[in-house]
């Protein structure tokens, strides 16, 4: 008689989803090793090989993948009867998981996450920042923070913050030795830093010309695909930055960076918070809702 728990399942559906041993672990808070024989094991339990691997791939079986699809959904079924047991408790526990961007996550973690964790200490909230837009649900998560227009049309938001807006900044130093640039064009006068998206595709610095989105390629001496990075690439002078707003707010309310092409910036939808329309909620996760709502200025019910 198979034996099968609930990590056995969750660790199969890890790997399918992540299409890596490694990358399943961190997510599981297991070592890799330790996920690999969990895995072999069902199998031989199982009597099936569910994955095909090579030391440079993991990939479903024709059996693991129809053993995914029926395990997924009946899963989910488990975990839903499981935050409904959970909806009970008279004290929001447990544990949350949230998706979001970078700077969606900075904007929020103060005046929303640690204010949460102080209102309620028995609930435990992993945070995870990334650019690739996720399916929230499919990957484990119970909320997911994006900018408005980018929030799946069958998630419920809630707008938690104030519209964004970029800016092209330089420091100082930058600055004593080239002229600030008046228009878009001017940039191809000038060293910038290139922007790699996620998916690979180099960004293009978006500017808003009498009402419309203009597009432009700059070139300069780094491509680099983490703001932190082009933080401090612009930071020691080396060429102009383009962020959102918050990024670099505390450089330049310091005199750190100087802002240049602000009547040409793009302005994005406020950044918000997004989870599916469940009935049953945990008592944990309408805590945070109610509690986003209300820092928000938005009706609780």
């Amino acid at each position: 008689m198979l034996r099968l728990g609930l990590s056995d399942l969750e660790a199969v559906l890890a790997i399918a989803r992540r299409a890596s041993f490694r990358r399943a672990a961190l997510d599981l808070g297991m070592s890799a090793t330790a996920l690999s024989n969990a895995v072999a094991k069902l199998e031989a339990e199982l009597g099936v090989r569910l994955f095909n691997r090579t030391t440079r791939s993991v990939a479903l079986t024709d059996a693991g993948r129809r053993f995914v699809d029926q395990v997924g959904p009946a899963l989910q079924e488990i975990h839903g009867a499981m935050e409904l047991a959970k909806g009970q408790q008279a004290t929001p526990s447990g544990v949350l998981r949230i998706n979001a961007f970078a700077t969606a996550a900075r904007e929020v973690l103060s005046p929303l996450i640690l204010e949460y964790l102080r209102r309620y200490p028995e609930v435990h909230i992993d945070l995870v920042t990334e650019g690739r837009l996720v399916d929230v649900v499919a990957d484990g998560f119970d909320l997911g923070v994006r900018i408005a227009d980018l929030v799946p049309t069958d998630m419920i938001a809630v707008p938690l913050g104030r519209t964004l807006h970029y800016v092209v900044v330089g420091s100082p130093s930058y600055f004593a030795t080239h002229p600030k640039p008046k228009f878009p064009g001017d940039l191809a006068g000038h060293r910038c830093i290139r922007v790699r998206l996620p998916n690979g595709a180099l960004f293009r610095w978006p500017f808003d010309v009498r009402g419309e989105t203009v597009h432009l390629d700059v070139t300069g001496p780094i491509t680099l695909d983490e703001a932190s990075l082009s933080r401090a690439t612009v930071l020691e002078g080396l060429a102009l930055g383009f962020f959102m707003e918050p990024d670099v707010r505390s450089d330049i309310d310091a005199g750190r960076l100087v802002t240049v092409l602000d009547d040409f910036a793009v302005r994005r939808p406020p950044i918000c918070l997004y989870y599916p329309s469940r009935r049953n909620s945990s008592a944990a996760l309408k805590a945070f809702i109610g509690l986003a709502r209300e820092l928000s200025g938005r009706p609780t019910g």
